[in-house]
């Protein structure tokens, strides 16, 4: 039994954890509202954050990157920007819960893009998955039911791009080391995002800016402990967890910030971490298949 595979409760822990940085990070964002604009908003968020860049300064002083993952850092860059600055207007537009449940969308759409641009094939269970879960984001949308409104909108266009970042995040991290990776996305995200902050720069006060750097905070935090999470348990264990993001997300929208509790977005979220989790379960299920066993296991 594998390390990861031992330490199940571990797992489950860290998992909650990283919910909870996570609901955090939403909280704070949407405590901001409309006061800073999204863009405006999400540039502090990175550029606070870059503090956390200064025990790897030496060797991204030193990094010598190919014409390739130069173009791979900016494509992933800018397409992580787009996503960005749409999440955080999504929080000044509708709930948080459907800010997190339409979240859950990024791994399916990684699943296509993985099918369409890296020749990974789709199995008739992945395919009957993604259907799954594509039908409770409409549960969540109810398109013809309601009006979509420039949130919901734009959360599709996040889930899409994060979806496009983490495919390049694949590709750079079969070339470059995993700290470096990330304080890549954090550089060129800043970058990216500079011209249209201040195109609707605002006056910012000490609060707001404490406010940003605890978003940067939990953030931070929050992919730590997801990493913590995944070298404790396979996703089997941990991916199902992630639906409490829901459920707390849910309940700080209402005791909180007065948001009506929505069952539609709850079954919808619900449908779509489902989803997931079998699609994490059956990809383990394949990865052990695929797996040369050891001498003892071929004994007997």
């Amino acid at each position: 039994m594998s390390d990861a595979a031992s330490r199940p409760v571990s797992g489950i822990l860290w998992m909650i954890v990283t919910g909870f940085c996570f609901v955090a990070v939403t909280a704070l964002v949407k405590s901001i509202g409309n006061a800073i604009p999204a863009a405006q908003s999400a540039f502090l968020r990175y550029v606070l954050g870059l503090v956390f860049l200064i025990p790897i300064a030496g060797r991204l002083m030193d990094l010598r990157l190919s014409r390739m993952e130069i173009g791979l850092f900016t494509a992933r860059g800018l397409i992580h920007t787009g996503g960005v600055m749409a999440w955080f207007f999504a929080m000044t537009q509708i709930p948080i819960a459907e800010v997190t449940a339409m979240n859950y969308l990024s791994p399916v759409y990684v699943t296509l893009g993985a099918a369409l641009f890296m020749g990974e094939k789709l199995a008739v269970r992945r395919i009957a998955a993604i259907c799954v879960a594509l039908f409770g984001a409409l549960i969540i949308l109810r398109p013809g039911f309601r009006e979509l409104s420039p949130g919901h909108i734009a959360m599709i266009f996040t889930a899409l791009s994060f979806a496009g970042s983490y495919l390049l995040a694949k590709k750079l991290a079969e070339r470059a080391d995993p700290a470096i990776v990330v304080a890549g996305l954090s550089i060129v995200v800043s970058l990216g995002l500079a011209p249209f902050a201040f195109a609707v720069w605002v006056p910012v006060d000490a609060a707001q800016l404490v406010v940003l750097f605890g978003v940067a905070c939990f953030a931070t935090a929050g992919h730590y402990t997801m990493t913590l999470a995944f070298q404790a348990a396979p996703l089997t264990v941990t991916q199902p967890v992630t639906f409490l993001q829901l459920v707390w997300a849910t309940a700080l929208g209402a005791v909180v910030f007065g948001e009506a509790v929505d069952a539609y977005v709850l079954v919808g979220g619900g449908l779509i971490v489902g989803a997931i989790s079998f699609m994490s379960w059956r990809e383990a299920r394949l990865r052990r298949r695929a797996r040369t066993p050891a001498v003892p296991e071929t004994k007997g």
